[in-house]
């Protein structure tokens, strides 16, 4: 044993000579290009070619390195039993994880197997710097097989960016923005106001019916998903829905449940607020992509009723030396903040286009009152009308307030749910209104609250039909007292010409009567 140990060292210590003599006879140039030279070779024997992906590049962050990241995390290094590290970046809402140093994880893309690996070094102290460099140099290395780079290569980079923009997006809290303060710009120059938007309301928990709801589901999903029939089609990547009905019938929840159902954020505009047609751009132009567009009750904040019942202008805007005629001007002459025309280029003219996956949403409690140019296709491609409440909307409500389950609560009486189904298209009752009820009793029990709801609903068809049967009888009275006076100055005529033909001489009376009572 103690040879094995002595013939060892003795080793050991001719390699540590033969690399002394090395390092004094070959210089450090020459040594670099023989290494160089033996790993050109040993990379043109290999299958696999690699590709670097540095956290930095030059000055500024590698936009593909923070996009290999956030993929990696999220899809494929939860599930291959590598070492991770757990983070939780600002303003998002879920945990992200992370390789660490010199790990690796398989990944795979059309039927072809990538690994990446990443590689973690210690930075020599550099010199003098304007920007703060981090201490350690990383980088993740791609490794793919030589016959799948043409079939991997640019659509993997492509398919991990589209990724983690998506992964960033569902994980950031969504934003509801306002422009509230009158197009003023803030410190970053942005006319919005942002806050956190976190309404609850989801197509699971809105009152309608189920059937409706999944025809709106699969459109917003094949908007969503048609990035390349838009562009085939050469249409602009944009929708427009129109929900109009009574107030009560739950508008702002559809809103709110299409932007938790695509992840998009919301910007409110109050047209109001808008003081000019170029403003009204402005804002369009400051909107990100993945949004939606809301302007409610668009028949009540500006003078944008139908152009056929108003009456004709007083005075034409003059036309300006090349025949057109501003039609800025115009609304301010009107005494209008912005006008039709360019409240239309908004929303489907050159200025739309400005920006991609967009869905804008009007609402309206009277859509009679709207220009029709507003409502034809290509702005408002999806007309949704709000109705009462029906009874599958009532089921779901019930579901949302009480927990109702249908069939299995039987102590709730299936007499209840007859006369629920019986009356509730009579009453014309609103999803506003049935909440309202339910909330109040939701502490007296299923049983008590549902009993209460459907003597509200009884009550409220009653007084419908006793309205309805009181409006048809006036309106007979009225019409029978309107042929008796029509009728009664003809007949006051002849008795008047009857009366001066006996020489009575109160024939002049007789007519002053029939013409005071017509």
């Amino acid at each position: 044993m103690r040879e094995y140990w002595t013939a060892l060292a003795s080793l050991m210590g001719a390699l540590a000579f033969m690399q002394g003599l090395l390092h004094a006879v070959f210089p450090a140039e020459l040594r670099a290009a023989v290494a160089r030279l033996l790993g050109r070779l040993t990379r043109g024997f290999s299958p696999y070619c690699y590709f670097d992906v540095t956290e930095t590049d030059g000055m500024s962050n590698n936009e593909i390195y923070d996009a290999v990241q956030l993929y990696l995390s999220s899809t494929a290094a939860p599930s291959s039993g590598a070492r991770l590290s757990l983070t939780r970046p600002h303003n998002a809402t879920s945990f992200t994880f992370g390789l660490a140093a010199s790990d690796r994880v398989v990944d795979a893309f059309r039927g072809a197997a990538v690994t990446w690996e990443h590689v973690v070094a210690p930075r020599q102290s550099p010199g003098f710097s304007w920007r703060p460099l981090p201490d350690e140099k990383r980088r993740f290395t791609l490794r793919i097989r030589r016959g799948d780079r043409d079939k991997l290569l640019p659509a993997y980079l492509d398919h991990i960016l589209a990724s983690a923009q998506e992964i960033r997006r569902r994980s950031q809290d969504r934003l509801l923005y306002t422009n509230a303060r009158g197009g003023a710009m803030d410190a970053r120059g942005l006319p919005w106001d942002p806050v956190p938007f976190k309404h609850p309301s989801t197509f699971d928990t809105l009152a309608m019916d189920p059937e409706r709801k999944e025809s709106i589901k699969a459109d917003l999903r094949d908007f969503a998903d048609g990035s390349a029939f838009y562009e085939r089609t050469g249409r602009a990547w944009k929708r427009g829905y129109l929900l109009y009905g009574p107030p009560g019938t739950g508008k702002s929840s559809m809103i709110a449940a299409m932007a938790n159902f695509l992840g998009y954020d919301v910007y409110d505009l109050e047209l109001t607020e808008v003081s000019s047609n170029a403003e009204l751009r402005k804002l369009l132009m400051k909107t990100t992509s993945k949004s939606i567009i809301v302007i409610e009750d668009i028949d009540c904040s500006v003078d944008l009723t139908n152009r056929a019942a108003l009456p004709p202008a007083p005075t034409k805007p003059r036309p300006s030396m090349d025949g057109t005629v501003d039609q800025d001007a115009a609304g301010a002459a009107s005494g209008r903040s912005i006008t039709l025309s360019g409240l239309l280029n908004f929303t489907d003219g050159l200025w739309s286009c400005c920006g991609s996956e967009r869905i804008f949403v009007f609402t309206t409690n009277h859509i009679e009152k709207l220009d029709p140019a507003l409502l034809r296709s290509g702005r408002m491609d999806m007309h949704v009308f709000m109705s009462y409440c029906s009874f599958p909307a009532l089921k779901i409500l019930l579901k949302n307030y009480l927990c109702f389950q249908g069939d299995a609560d039987d102590d709730c009486g299936a007499e209840v749910m007859s006369g629920l189904e019986e009356w509730i298209d009579a009453a014309e009752i609103t999803p506003a209104d049935v909440s309202e009820v339910l909330i109040k009793n939701r502490r007296n029990g299923k049983r008590q609250a549902m009993e209460e709801l459907l003597d509200t609903i009884k009550a409220r068809a009653e007084k419908r039909r006793g309205d309805t049967a009181a409006t048809r009888k006036d309106g007979g009275g009225e019409e029978e007292e309107e042929k008796r006076a029509l009728g009664s100055p003809k007949e006051g005529k002849e008795q008047a010409a009857g009366k001066d033909s006996c020489g009575d001489g109160d024939g002049q009376d007789e007519e002053t009567d029939a013409k005071k009572q017509l």
